[in-house]
Protein backbone atom coordinates (compact mmCIF):
# COMPACT_ATOMS: atom_id res chain seq x y z
CA UNK A 1 0.00 0.00 0.00
CA UNK A 2 2.87 2.39 0.78
CA UNK A 3 4.16 2.11 -2.79
CA UNK A 4 0.71 2.93 -4.13
CA UNK A 5 0.41 5.98 -1.88
CA UNK A 6 3.78 7.20 -3.15
CA UNK A 7 2.62 6.81 -6.75
CA UNK A 8 -0.54 8.79 -6.00
CA UNK A 9 1.28 11.50 -4.01
CA UNK A 10 3.59 12.12 -6.96
CA UNK A 11 0.52 13.03 -9.03
CA UNK A 12 -1.30 15.20 -6.47
CA UNK A 13 0.68 15.75 -3.25
CA UNK A 14 -2.06 17.95 -1.78
CA UNK A 15 -4.61 15.11 -1.58
CA UNK A 16 -5.10 13.00 1.56
CA UNK A 17 -5.27 9.60 -0.09
CA UNK A 18 -5.76 7.88 3.27
CA UNK A 19 -9.28 9.32 3.60
CA UNK A 20 -10.38 10.51 0.15
CA UNK A 21 -13.00 8.28 -1.48
CA UNK A 22 -14.02 10.59 -4.34
CA UNK A 23 -10.88 10.80 -6.48
CA UNK A 24 -12.87 10.31 -9.69
CA UNK A 25 -16.22 11.74 -8.57
CA UNK A 26 -14.60 15.05 -7.53
CA UNK A 27 -12.40 15.08 -10.65
CA UNK A 28 -9.18 14.97 -8.60
CA UNK A 29 -7.83 12.34 -10.98
CA UNK A 30 -8.18 12.90 -14.71
CA UNK A 31 -7.66 10.50 -17.59
CA UNK A 32 -3.95 11.33 -17.84
CA UNK A 33 -3.55 10.55 -14.13
CA UNK A 34 -5.31 7.20 -14.64
CA UNK A 35 -2.95 6.28 -17.48
CA UNK A 36 0.03 7.24 -15.30
CA UNK A 37 -1.29 5.21 -12.36
CA UNK A 38 -1.88 2.15 -14.55
CA UNK A 39 1.66 2.38 -15.91
CA UNK A 40 3.23 2.85 -12.46
CA UNK A 41 1.16 0.02 -10.94
CA UNK A 42 2.25 -2.25 -13.77
CA UNK A 43 5.91 -1.45 -13.01
CA UNK A 44 5.68 -1.51 -9.21
CA UNK A 45 3.38 -4.50 -8.71
CA UNK A 46 3.90 -6.35 -12.01
CA UNK A 47 0.16 -6.49 -12.71
CA UNK A 48 -1.68 -5.30 -15.79
CA UNK A 49 -5.00 -3.59 -15.14
CA UNK A 50 -7.38 -4.81 -17.86
CA UNK A 51 -9.62 -2.29 -19.65
CA UNK A 52 -12.78 -3.67 -18.04
CA UNK A 53 -11.36 -2.83 -14.58
CA UNK A 54 -10.81 0.83 -15.48
CA UNK A 55 -14.03 2.03 -13.88
CA UNK A 56 -14.62 4.83 -11.35
CA UNK A 57 -15.29 2.41 -8.46
CA UNK A 58 -11.75 1.03 -8.75
CA UNK A 59 -10.09 4.46 -8.84
CA UNK A 60 -12.20 6.53 -6.43
CA UNK A 61 -9.92 5.77 -3.47
CA UNK A 62 -6.46 4.43 -2.75
CA UNK A 63 -8.11 1.58 -0.83
CA UNK A 64 -10.25 0.57 -3.82
CA UNK A 65 -7.27 0.73 -6.15
CA UNK A 66 -5.16 -1.35 -3.78
CA UNK A 67 -7.95 -3.92 -3.47
CA UNK A 68 -7.98 -4.15 -7.28
CA UNK A 69 -4.19 -4.63 -7.36
CA UNK A 70 -4.38 -7.38 -4.73
CA UNK A 71 -7.19 -9.11 -6.60
CA UNK A 72 -5.22 -9.01 -9.85
CA UNK A 73 -2.08 -10.33 -8.12
CA UNK A 74 -4.10 -13.22 -6.66
CA UNK A 75 -5.42 -14.11 -10.13
CA UNK A 76 -1.92 -14.56 -11.56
Amino acid sequence: MEELLEILKELHPEVDYETCTTLIDDKILDSFDIVSIISEVNEEYDVAIPAEEIVPENFNSAQALYALIERLMDED
